[in-house]
């Protein structure tokens, strides 16, 4: 009967770097975190996007009209 699991072994898991402190992460179970290495990386990368010191490049044309809609009102 074929293996249905589809969690990779730690000896195949996918290794990458962690996107804060670029330490190496497996993704297994072994690492409940990942991408992240640990519990602090993960929080610390979430108070750079809640602090918008990290944004996503593009317009703010929505934000723009919305700041227009209300002052008109």
């Amino acid at each position: 009967m074929p293996d249905t699991d589809k969690t990779p072994s730690s000896s195949s898991a996918l290794e990458l770097k962690c996107p804060n402190c670029k330490a190496k992460v497996l993704w297994s179970e072994d690492f409940p975190h990942r991408p992240f290495c640990s519990e602090r990386c993960k929080l610390m990368d979430f108070g750079d996007w809640a602090s918008e010191e990290n944004k996503i490049a593009g317009n703010s044309i929505y934000d723009d009209v919305l700041s227009d809609d209300i002052d008109e009102y």
